[in-house]
C-alpha cells in the first residue's frame, strides 16, 4: 500500500526509526523468557508468520508488473476498476492475516507476566492509536491512494501533508502495527508480541522497495509535466 507524504517539511516520524535503535542495548533475556511460551512448529503460527510475510511481497509484485506492462488495467478495462479490485483482494489477505494471527494468539500459552489491568488497557489504547492512524490515512488518501493507484497510473495532484502524515511519515503501517502490538498485549500473549514483531518487519523492507519506486513514479511525471 502506498501514500504520498509531504518531503519538503521534516517528519517526526514516531514509530519508523528502527534504524536508530542500537540493538547491542537489548536486554536479550526478556526476549528469551518470552520465547519459552512459544511453540515456533504450531502450524498455526507458521501459518501466520506465512501471511504475514506473504501479503506486502504479493501488492508490491503484483503492483510492479501491473505498472511494468498494465495487465490488470487491460484485464478489468481501465485503470480504476483494477485498482479497485486489487484493493479489495489486499483488504481480503489483511482479513485473514489478521484471523490466523488471532487463531495463533488464542491456540498458545498467556505470559502472566503480561496479564495485568495495566498492560490490557495499555493495548487497548494502542489499538485505538492504531486505528486513527489507519483511518486518517485513509480518509487522507483515499481508496486509490492507499492500495497503489500511483502503480495503476493514478497519481495524486500533491502530496498530503496533514494528519497522520505529520506524524509518521507511513502512517498505514505504523498503525496496522499498533494494532497488533495491542492486541498481544490484551490477549497477554507473547506469541502476539513475535508475530507483530514479524509484521514490523514486513513492513519496514516494504517500505524500503515501496518508498524509492513511488518517489521515482512522481519524479517522471513531474519530468513529463515540464516537457509539455
Amino acid at each position: 500500500m502506498s501514500g504520498v507524504a509531504d518531503k519538503r517539511n521534516p517528519v517526526l516520524d514516531c514509530c519508523g526509526g528502527l534504524n536508530n535503535v542500537d540493538y547491542k542495548k537489548v536486554d536479550m533475556s526478556v526476549m528469551e523468557d518470552v520465547l519459552k511460551y512459544i511453540d515456533v512448529y504450531d502450524p498455526r503460527f507458521c501459518v501466520a508468520v506465512i501471511a504475514i510475510i506473504f501479503n506486502p511481497f504479493f501488492w508490491n509484485v503484483v503492483a510492479r508488473w501491473e505498472h511494468r506492462t498494465r495487465g490488470l488495467t487491460r484485464l478489468f478495462g481501465g485503470p480504476y476498476l483494477a485498482c479497485y479490485c486489487l484493493g479489495t483482494l489486499i483488504i481480503l489477505l489483511n482479513v485473514y492475516r489478521s484471523h490466523s494471527m488471532t487463531v495463533a494468539m488464542k491456540a498458545q500459552a498467556r505470559w502472566e507476566v503480561m496479564a495485568s489491568p495495566e498492560v490490557f488497557y495499555t493495548g487497548a489504547a494502542l489499538m485505538a492509536l492504531g486505528s486513527v492512524l489507519v483511518v486518517t490515512s485513509f480518509l487522507a488518501l483515499g481508496f486509490t491512494g492507499t492500495f497503489l493507484g500511483d502503480y495503476f497510473g493514478i497519481l495524486m495532484e500533491e502530496k498530503v501533508k496533514g494528519f497522520p502524515f505529520n506524524v509518521t511519515e507511513n502512517p498505514m503501517y505504523w498503525g496496522s502495527t499498533a494494532n497488533y502490538l495491542g492486541l498481544a498485549f490484551m490477549n497477554a500473549s507473547p506469541v502476539g508480541l513475535v508475530l507483530t514483531a514479524v509484521v514490523a518487519i514486513s513492513y519496514q523492507v516494504a517500505i524500503i522497495f515501496e518508498g524509492p519506486f513511488t518517489e521515482d513514479i512522481y519524479r517522471q511525471r513531474a519530468q513529463c509535466c515540464k516537457h509539455k
